[in-house]
């Protein structure tokens, strides 16, 4: 009778779930001999035991051979980010998770899980829909304190300028996030850890994940201390009005041109979840070219990408 050989261990359920996939593709039977019970939910993945991918004895040496192939194929040789490779990230985040597991949900796109034959790799979609919510909430709240005698519209415009798939984007870059992404194949290959979509999606996904583990004073303490000077500022002169758009038209005006205009060049994924590309052009001559969640964002990313290409004001 055949003994079972431990040839895995990791503290990731996701990658225990990697490896087993990989294995059955090869035809080789696995099981998990020790590790947490899955949760009722796709984000709750304990990392109080350690996760053990076993087959049987004579099938080991082939097991190892696969798996060892397979780090070779793959950027750092690993099969998906350990979660102890996140310390740098949580030290960064000002925050250590209890869960692991959500940090690493958190960071897995969906190109990732479509990868995944076994389908136990879950993306991040779900978390992005509740952070978007909390980011909303907490800027809204700081706003509201920090603004009390501005308007409505004013407080709003601020507001839209803070959760923007720019400014998130911005946000993701300075924590490094791109390098942690969890991403599939096709998406490392055509750039992903550098889109601003696909860094805000994650920004956002993050967010939520630091809501579950810790509650929204986790959130919040994490929000306020990198959007903090963004909201101060807002309390400069002329800042209302002055969005990247807003300063393309005034650069070209000085600079004796044409204004700018607009136009949505291509449009993909599901209604509820839309990626816009815009061109920006100035007679009929493309400045720039950005995408966005909407319409506004991704005009005023273009709107951005072209000033930096335009001669600084008082430049020759």
């Amino acid at each position: 009778m055949s003994t079972l050989t431990v040839i895995f261990r990791t503290w990731s359920e996701i990658e225990a779930n990697v490896v087993q996939a990989l294995l059955e593709s090869h035809g080789v039977a696995s099981v998990r001999t020790a590790g947490p019970p899955p949760g009722m939910f796709p984000f709750t993945v304990s990392t109080l035991g350690e996760a053990r991918v076993s087959v049987r004895d004579e099938e080991a040496e082939d097991a190892r051979r696969i798996i060892e192939s397979h780090r070779e194929q793959v950027s750092g040789g690993l099969v998906v980010p350990l979660p102890q490779q996140f310390a740098a990230l949580e030290a960064r985040l000002g925050y250590r998770f209890r869960d692991r597991g959500l940090l690493e949900h958190a960071l897995t796109h969906k190109s990732k899980a479509h990868e995944d034959p076994s389908g136990g790799v879950v993306d991040n979609e779900s978390l992005e829909f509740l952070g978007d919510a909390v980011l909303g909430l907490v800027v809204a709240d700081a706003l509201f304190r920090a603004f009390p005698q501005s308007s409505e519209g004013q407080k709003s415009k601020i507001k839209a300028n803070l959760v923007s798939t720019t400014a998130l984007a911005e946000m993701a870059n300075a924590l490094g996030l791109g390098d942690h992404m969890i991403l599939g194949r096709g998406e490392e290959k055509t750039g992903g850890r550098r889109k601003p979509a696909l860094l805000a999606d994650t920004c956002e996904a993050l967010i939520a994940a630091l809501y579950i583990d810790g509650g929204l004073d986790a959130a919040r303490g994490f929000i306020l201390r990198e959007l903090g000077s963004h909201i101060e500022e807002a309390r400069q002169p002329g800042f209302f009005g002055r969005d990247h758009k807003s300063r393309l038209q005034e650069r070209l005006q000085s600079l004796g041109r044409s204004l700018p205009h607009y136009r949505v060049s291509a449009e993909s994924g599901p209604e509820h979840r839309k990626l816009f590309v815009v061109q920006v052009t100035v007679d009929d001559v493309q400045l720039a070219q950005a995408e966005g969640r909407t319409k506004k964002d991704a005009e005023q990313e273009a709107a951005r990408l072209a000033l930096a290409g335009l001669p600084a004001p008082g430049s020759s």
